[in-house]
């Protein structure tokens, strides 16, 4: 059984959807941020930074006591590795998946939630900001878009951990007006994945 520690964020949803994916065992248990529980000295323990989400494997991978992993990629690669599945073993095909993940660990999901901030969020009006990252996120999706052009999926002929990490931040694009139409590829990316029974029970979650 693995405890899923978690909130509906484009974070938190790639874990819940990787879990529906490979088909194991787990349980949820909301953090709910608005009341400061990330801080709580039980959950620092497992998430030192206070983020969501985090697991506890009770069965990790080489037996031992329970095992606990925070950082949303990180916990993508530990239950590919330890399932088998979404995460290639030849080398250059690994490397492939990996990649695309850290597009989207180091820009895909940073810049897109600075966007979502200025936009949504932000107790001021800060128009630098607004116009600094809708141009990082738009020449993103035209990479995204690029790539989906010549590959069914961002690492290659197969879905991956890789689609898992950026499903859930593109899907939220059009929340702060990306139209679709420019983006014809991830557009069809996205509705792919979406129709998928195991991304769709992911997205309930929690």
């Amino acid at each position: 059984m693995i405890d899923l520690y978690t909130l509906g964020t484009p974070n938190g949803h790639k874990v819940s959807i990787m879990l529906e994916e490979v088909g194991l065992p787990y349980q949820v248990f909301p953090v709910d941020i608005s009341a400061d529980e990330q801080f709580q000295p039980d959950y620092v323990d497992i998430s030192p930074w206070s983020k969501i989400p985090a697991i506890v494997d009770h069965d990790p991978m080489g037996g031992g006591e329970p095992y606990s992993l925070f950082e949303s990629g990180a916990i993508l690669m530990y239950l590919a590795e330890k399932t088998g599945k979404l995460w290639p073993q030849a080398v250059r095909d690994r490397y492939d998946v990996v990649k695309w993940l850290m597009l989207q660990m180091g820009g895909v999901g940073p810049l897109m939630g600075q966007l979502g901030h200025f936009e949504l969020y932000a107790k001021e009006d800060v128009p630098y900001g607004k116009r600094r990252y809708r141009g990082e996120v738009d020449r993103l999706l035209a990479v995204l878009d690029d790539r989906l052009e010549d590959s069914p999926y961002l690492a290659g002929d197969s879905y991956s951990i890789a689609d898992i990490a950026s499903f859930p931040w593109v899907r939220g694009a059009a929340l702060v007006g990306f139209d679709w139409e420019e983006f014809p590829e991830v557009k069809r990316w996205l509705d792919e994945i979406e129709a998928r029974p195991a991304v769709q029970k992911g997205l309930d979650v929690p």
